[in-house]
């Protein structure tokens, strides 16, 4: 009988922890994500210089003039007969757009003013222009930003719809979050200042959770907070009404103004980032 050979084989090691896609892209290991979507844009900010920053919300579906007039121009193509409930609602919707298309401009013409006058400061890096990265209104920020030849930051997230990266983000300063609560983060941790442009769930969202961290003093932070579009948010939000209801303060109203011209936006807000921030 041949005798046997007792030599053990090679031992085949698994990857480490670290390196396997089966672990690090499972729900037991969620917390490693979490900890990557801190660390990855907080080093990468050091190692850019940027150190504040002024934030733009508003919707990802508001058009630029030019496309929203093409969508109203194809929308009314498509639904001769008006008289439908369906191309009733779209008609409107459309015309609306036109009308939403004049904050695409005034957010690009407020992102390239903030950006010139930041290059006449000592330090140019101040104040570096942040969007959500995606289309719409935080389109038009980075592309004011870039007409200004500034920088600017695009926080984006991973969803199913709508939201792609705009062209015009910095590349260096281009990010890509899948836990919208660490997107948040980075939206405020180096805020100074903030433009909330009309929007849907997502603007109020982003909105109301800076409202409460000041409301409630877990931010003591002196910022400017403009909330741009009188017309809007009249409309939408009755905020007197949460006064007149008891719950919130009137004094909490003080916490942003409304604006609707961009000279007036752009100068309240150097005026509060002068006084607390230089």
């Amino acid at each position: 009988m041949a005798k046997q050979d007792s030599k053990p084989g090679k031992v085949a090691f698994n990857p480490k922890a670290y390196n396997n896609p089966q672990f690090i892209n499972s729900k037991r290991a969620r917390s490693i994500r979490v900890l990557c979507e801190f660390e990855e844009p907080r080093i990468r900010f050091e190692e850019q210089n940027v150190t504040d920053t002024v934030v733009f919300f508003g919707s990802a579906r508001i058009l630029s003039p030019k496309d929203a007039q093409q969508r109203l121009h194809e929308v009314k193509q498509a639904h001769d007969d008006a008289s439908e409930p369906a191309g009733a609602e779209a008609l409107v919707q459309a015309e609306n757009m036109v009308k939403l298309s004049r904050y695409y401009e005034d957010a690009a013409s407020i992102a390239e003013k903030i950006s010139l006058w930041t290059k006449t400061m000592e330090r140019s890096d101040r104040f570096v222009i942040c969007s959500g990265g995606g289309p719409g209104i935080m389109e038009a920020a980075n592309l004011g930003a870039r007409r200004a030849g500034g920088r600017s930051v695009g926080l984006n997230i991973s969803i199913p719809f709508e939201q792609e990266p705009n062209p015009y983000i910095t590349p260096e300063l281009g990010f890509n979050f899948h836990y919208f609560f660490i997107r948040k983060f980075w939206f405020l941790h180096l805020a100074k200042g903030l433009f909330v442009f009309p929007g849907g769930f997502g603007t109020l969202d982003e909105f109301f959770e800076l409202l409460t961290l000041l409301q409630t003093h877990k931010s003591e932070r002196k910022m400017p907070i403009v909330l741009y579009g009188k017309e809007f948010w009249q409309e939408v939000i009755d905020f007197e009404a949460f006064v007149r209801w008891g719950t919130i303060s009137r004094s909490d109203l003080d916490y942003f103004k409304i604006c609707d011209d961009v000279d007036s936006a752009v100068e309240y807000a150097k005026e509060m980032l002068t006084k607390h921030h230089l």
